[in-house]
């Protein structure tokens, strides 16, 4: 007979999604968010880098052309599946267990908000669970994020550097991390549909994958 403790586990899906972008991002998330279902299984979290002081409507903008209604979050808000939270100007965005915390800790990298922090938060409390997603953009914010993401079970998504119009951070995201997908911006959100549908790893399964942690 099968274990059910296993088979239970199994049926954990991939149901975290984390998203950093900088330099040629909001263009790049209005074209990501206008292609994803309204019916998509899980929560976005989004660190797109902005001048600290900016009054930023980029929440507005990707909710007029999305099915999913993009926010700045309150701290300690439950998230829920089908919307996308962004790290609003000079916050951190984290993940903390069904919640969302929104902080003005240290800056991290030089960044506030800062894709590492975000990437970590998720991966130690959702592990396998999440799904890790470095875009275009200066530098390489987000590189120690996206290994930890992997290093903890988790999917790591890069967008191809040749499709980045800055591709400072998928090609050094790249350096450090054997990404699972390397894809163009146009193929992201057809993956992250058909990652959301599969079964995460287990944890007797995950210590297996490798990741390029020797560079």
């Amino acid at each position: 007979m099968p274990d059910k403790a296993k088979s239970s586990k199994r049926k954990t899906k991939r149901d975290i999604v984390v998203i950093g972008s900088s330099a040629g991002g909001v263009t790049a998330l209005l074209e990501f968010a206008k292609s994803l279902p309204a019916d998509f299984p899980a929560p976005i979290f989004v660190v797109q880098h902005v001048a600290p002081h900016t009054h930023s409507i980029l929440p507005d903008l990707i909710s007029r052309v999305s099915p999913l209604k993009a926010k700045y979050p309150v701290n300690g808000e439950k998230y829920k599946p089908g919307f996308i939270y962004m790290a609003p100007p000079d916050h951190h965005l984290l993940v903390e267990g069904d919640k969302v915390l929104v902080t003005k800790g240290p800056k991290e990298n030089k960044f506030r908000p800062s894709i590492d922090a975000l990437f970590r938060s998720a991966a130690y409390v959702h592990g396998p669970r999440v799904i890790g997603v470095v875009l275009t953009g200066y530098l390489d914010d987000g590189t120690s994020g996206l290994w930890s993401v992997q290093r903890l079970g988790g999917i790591t998504v890069v967008q191809d550097p040749k499709d980045a119009p800055f591709p400072d951070m998928p090609s050094n995201a790249l350096e450090f991390v054997e990404a699972d997908h390397i894809v163009p911006l146009a193929g992201l959100a057809s993956l992250l549909v058909r990652l959301t549908t599969e079964a995460a790893l287990s944890p007797q399964e995950f210590p297996k994958r490798t990741w390029n942690a020797s560079k």
